[in-house]
């Protein structure tokens, strides 16, 4: 009996057989199997019979490393949905969140309901959600205390930290304030956040001047930290905003990530060429930089977004209030219409016709509509943009959209560049959340790899899947993930070439994939059959 127990404690966990296995590297595939152990890959060859616990036939299926997606908001909802369902069941066995400026931590006791109000939109209302956590390092415990599916890699917002040193307010930092900005980041970057985060085209962050973002982002360069930025201007300015960028790799020797690269407005179409090379050129010149996109032609955010920058000074109420004011709605709607305006103008560059209203809490009915037929309908007769005032006023601001803005050449153009990679830009789901979210929190992968690799032949199989997989996890200095090598932790995700498929579309966007039975993360399987299994085997990522 003693000989038995031992023989069994020898054994693998788990073999995948049959496959064709995509190491990440972006090498051909090859027909073997692949061995777990304690979470980790303990071969890469051929297993025989009996040598695992369990033993999955792979024939005829791809195996590679677990999906890796450099951008996400998962960290908003991963307390309430810890399963992470519409990650998980596209193969995502690692998110990196805290992106666009707006991370969950850190907390200030005097400003904390501005930041509590500001990402309403993308926090689901849960028990599980219960704000006592005030640095990264607590918002991070509390993750793993309640578990997680999936491995998790946190940046900090660099609006999150204005926001808890001086809430919406618009001025210039003191130098007592630059000094709490920076000791919060260095703290954040000590609890193991990867680098910091800009969302420019937001608030806080779109008050932050160029002086101000380079001061704070001298801190990055010693603890090799990186500096992600959703860019102040994706539309009118966007090559003025990647120099923006660009000039912050260059003066901080720190790596620089353009977050979901495009360019916003037909009339912008076609940029992504001239900002492509910017790129290879200051790479050229010693600038690390790189960027990522989703393959959809829709962009995805909170109405507030609608508004010029002056309607957001001291957070939501206050842009509520101005909503309801006549002085206040004249000089929006002025704001709107000027030609030419440096702030991204969602309706100029897109039009309330290709505006819709993704999820909206405090008015379902308006789900899935565009604001053209919502204001039509709710606020017949009004004039120019009353309506629309009238509408935010009325929901306070309590809602999200999608914007159809994108160009898909430009699509095609920066997904198939050697300096690109893929993302969500989502935040977690489960089809019982309700609501018409992006379809890119269910199908970002499966799509990218069907429509563009698969189908669109943009490039390799092989070098599809090192896109997302090697690819983002040296972009972040993972050490033992993003490849299938003995010894690296035991992500993986099994899927079918000939099936694989996202199914989520923007009219009906709860629906998982297909052709994805099975994933792993940390070794143990978290999608079987095509099923989930409810386990949390995720880990909290900390920069080494």
């Amino acid at each position: 009996m003693r000989a038995v127990k031992e023989s069994e404690s020898m054994k693998m966990d788990l073999a995948l057989r049959n496959g064709f296995l995509f190491d990440g590297t972006g090498n051909p595939a090859v027909r073997t199997d692949i061995g777990v152990r304690d979470g980790r890959i303990a071969r890469v060859g051929r297993i025989g019979e009996g040598e695992a616990v369990r033993t999955v036939d792979a024939s005829g299926l791809a195996i590679c490393p677990g999906f890796i997606d450099i951008h996400n908001h998962v960290d908003n909802g991963v307390l309430a949905y810890p399963s992470v369902d519409s990650y998980v069941m596209q193969g995502v066995t690692t998110s990196v969140t805290g992106n666009c400026g707006a991370s969950m931590a850190p907390l200030d006791d005097r400003t904390i309901d501005l930041s509590r109000r500001y990402l309403a939109p993308f926090v689901p209302p849960s028990e599980a959600i219960d704000w006592r956590w005030r640095t990264n390092a607590e918002y991070m415990e509390a993750i793993a205390l309640n578990g997680t599916a999936q491995n998790l890699a946190f940046f900090v917002g660099q609006g999150t930290i204005r926001i808890a040193v001086k809430g919406f307010s618009p001025s210039a930092a003191t130098p007592d304030e630059m000094d709490r900005m920076r000791e919060l980041l260095r703290n954040a970057l000590d609890d193991g956040c990867f680098g910091l985060s800009s969302g420019l085209i937001y608030p806080p962050g779109s008050f932050t001047g160029e002086r101000e973002l380079l001061e704070l982002a001298g801190e990055l360069a010693p603890r090799g930290a990186i500096y992600a930025t959703h860019l102040r201007n994706e539309g009118n300015y966007l090559a003025e905003s990647v120099a923006e960028a660009l000039e912050i790799g260059r003066r901080w020797n720190v790596p620089v990530q353009l977050s979901h690269h495009k360019a916003v407005g037909r009339p912008n179409w076609g940029k992504v060429h001239h900002t492509l090379r910017m790129m290879e050129e200051a790479r050229a010149k010693g600038v690390d930089v790189c960027c990522d996109a989703y393959p959809y032609t829709a962009a995805s955010t909170t109405v507030t977004s609608l508004l010029p920058p002056f309607a957001h000074e001291g957070g939501v109420a206050e842009t509520v209030r101005r909503l309801r004011n006549a002085e206040d709605r004249l000089r929006m709607a002025e704001e709107i219409r000027r030609k030419g305006c440096q702030w991204e103008n969602w309706i100029a560059g897109a039009g309330l016709e290709n505006i819709f209203v993704s999820g909206c809490a405090v008015r379902p009915d308006v789900e899935g509509k565009h604001l053209k037929e919502i204001v039509d309908t709710l606020y017949p007769g009004r004039e120019g943009f009353d309506g629309l005032f009238d509408f935010l006023a009325d929901i306070e601001c309590l809602a999200t959209m999608i914007v159809f803005a994108i160009d898909e050449e430009d699509v095609k153009t920066v997904l198939a560049h050697p300096l690109s990679c893929v993302a969500s830009d989502s935040w977690a789901s489960t089809p019982s959340a309700g609501g018409k979210p992006h379809p890119r929190g269910y199908g970002t992968f499966p799509r990218f790899l069907r429509r563009y690799v698969l189908d669109g032949r943009l490039m390799t199989l092989q070098e599809g899947v090192r896109k997302i997989t090697s690819m983002p996890a040296s972009r972040l200095g993972l050490p033992d993930r993003g490849l299938l090598r003995e010894g690296f932790r035991a992500d993986i995700t099994v899927f079918d070439p000939e099936r694989i498929r996202d199914t989520a579309t923007f009219t009906d966007p709860h629906h998982f994939p297909e052709g994805i039975p099975t994933v792993v993360v940390n070794g143990v399987v978290v999608v079987d059959d095509g099923r989930l299994t409810d386990k949390r085997p995720g880990m909290i990522l900390r920069r080494a």
